[in-house]
């Protein structure tokens, strides 16, 4: 396959394998609100849909457990069939998905379908710049890709409190918390990946615990725990977890003694290319809903 992408060899950054066993922990456990950073994130893309001045025949939730995504499209009204593919297995609090698939391996043939939207899933993937080749290659020309990622600065307290706190104890520290791309470098991804005019945006959503370690219990009932491969496998001792929830309470708290968790969501927005993009606006068109249907800031690469 031709993707016009250089591609290099490159150690796997995560283990796909682990990721697969936190997210059916995560499907089993089925805790009670912890798909609240999902759910926020789909009604935010269905707020993005409802802005798009046409409508999609076969519309893809990738990932999407909870069905908080294939819910979103469904009310947007945008797309005539929605098919939810779930990541790795079925959700088992749900009615049977139409796939089930690993979103590293993109199963669509190319131009087969419409629309895709993804939550809270590709940035666990090892080769993202390849995993977009893939959904470029299997949208329809002037089909839509729309994602949200989270971005450089999530969890950033947490990592701050942790490292800091292992290193008191034990005078080095592993990495604990996952490493996120920044708001320009995704861009470039979908640019170097084939997408037409390429839209990245950046949110902030700030969340409140009482403890770090209420923080740390919703990390694990989303499957969200640290899945680098070359993490530690030892766990972090008793000492060195009651040193870093002080150390949160110290730098990271409210006035009234809460703790504050940032999630840095990037949105990603991009079209398979087709011929009209090129062609003066017209009502409908791909680059009249960019620019004025989406309403968000583009980030051109190399600005």
């Amino acid at each position: 396959m031709t993707t016009g992408i250089a591609v290099t060899a490159q150690p796997d950054l995560f283990d796909r394998s682990f990721f697969r066993t936190c997210r059916l922990r995560a499907l089993m456990a089925a805790k009670p609100g912890a798909d609240f950073l999902l759910k926020a994130v789909s009604e935010d893309l269905q707020d993005r849909l409802l802005l798009v001045n046409r409508r999609f025949p076969i519309a893809v939730d990738l990932g999407g457990h909870c069905a908080h995504v294939s819910e979103a499209i469904r009310q947007s009204g945008k797309a005539d069939l929605v098919l939810r593919a779930d990541l790795f297995a079925a959700d088992p609090s749900l009615a049977a998905p139409d796939l089930v698939f690993d979103d590293a391996l993109i199963p669509f043939g190319d131009q087969s379908v419409d629309l895709i939207v993804s939550a809270l899933n590709l940035q666990f993937v090892n080769d993202l710049p390849g995993t977009l080749v893939q959904l470029r290659r299997a949208l329809k020309p002037d089909g839509l890709f729309l994602a949200t990622l989270p971005g450089a600065g999530t969890l950033s307290e947490l990592r701050d409190s942790l490292t800091r706190a292992e290193l008191e104890v034990k005078g080095g520290a592993a990495a604990r918390v996952l490493p996120f791309a920044d708001t320009r470098d995704l861009g470039s991804l979908l640019q170097r990946a084939g997408f037409a005019l390429p839209v990245t945006d950046l949110d902030s959503l700030t969340v409140r615990y009482d403890t770090m370690f209420a923080l740390l219990a919703d990390l694990r009932a989303m499957g969200a725990t640290s899945v680098l491969k070359d993490r530690s496998r030892k766990p972090l001792s008793r000492q060195v977890l009651l040193r870093a929830a002080e150390l949160y309470a110290q730098n990271h708290a409210d006035a009234d003694g809460r703790i504050r968790a940032t999630f840095s969501l990037v949105t990603l927005s991009g079209w398979a290319p087709h011929e009209s993009q090129q062609k003066p606006l017209r009502p409908g068109s791909a680059k009249t809903r960019l620019a004025d249907a989406l309403g968000v800031q583009e980030r051109k690469i190399g600005d």
